[in-house]
This record gives structure tokens, sequence and C-alpha cells, in this order.
């Protein structure tokens, strides 16, 4: 874990995300993307910001393909937010602070 921003992977998505309570949103990126690179820094703020609020995690979808396939991402960045284990929003490429805010609060209620 960076920070508050938990890392997920294969193994422990579906306790972390689809198995859980409450709002999360799940970055799924890639070492090598430069839009990916991006939007981590706003990701990481949000981690600070949302902080017992919500979950915000990231999935590298280069050592996860499971999870990434099973998603659909087939362009990253993909920002979802999910609410009680279910997709409620989806991003897909940079997406401003802004936006992501707005989406997560709308998602808390």
């Amino acid at each position: 874990m960076a920070g508050n921003k938990l890392e997920l992977t294969d193994a422990n998505f579906a306790a972390e995300v689809e198995g859980a309570e409450g709002v999360c949103l799940v970055d799924f990126w890639a070492e090598w993307c430069a839009p990916c690179l991006m939007v981590s820094p706003i990701v990481e703020e949000l981690a600070d910001e949302y902080a017992g609020k919500a979950k915000i995690c990231s999935l590298d979808c280069d050592a996860n393909r499971e999870t990434a396939a099973k998603f659909g991402i087939t362009s990253i960045p993909s920002l979802i937010i999910f609410k009680d284990g279910e997709e409620v929003k989806r991003f897909v490429g940079v997406t401003s602070k802004d936006d992501l805010k707005a989406a997560l609060d709308a998602a808390l209620g």
C-alpha cells in the first residue's frame, strides 16, 4: 500500500472490491502507459482526501491480466467506481480530479 492507496492483485480483488461494502475507486494502469502516469498523482491525492470515506486502489493490468480481462479493460488508464461491489461509473483515459471527485461524491451519496 502506497500511502492510503491499496495495490490490488488478481488474488485480492474479489475480497477488497467485489465483496466489500462502501465506495471504491480502482485505477487500472500499466507502468509503460504515459497517460496512466499522468493520472497516478491524482489517484494518490484522492487516496489521502477520501481516507476513511472511500477505498482508493490501483491494479497493474500487466501483472493482473485476469482481473483486467474480467472487467473488459481494453484501454488504460481506466478508472472504475464500485459501490458495494457493483460498478457504478467508468472513466477511460486521462480524467480530471474534479470529475473523479464528483463521481466519488455522488457514489457516497
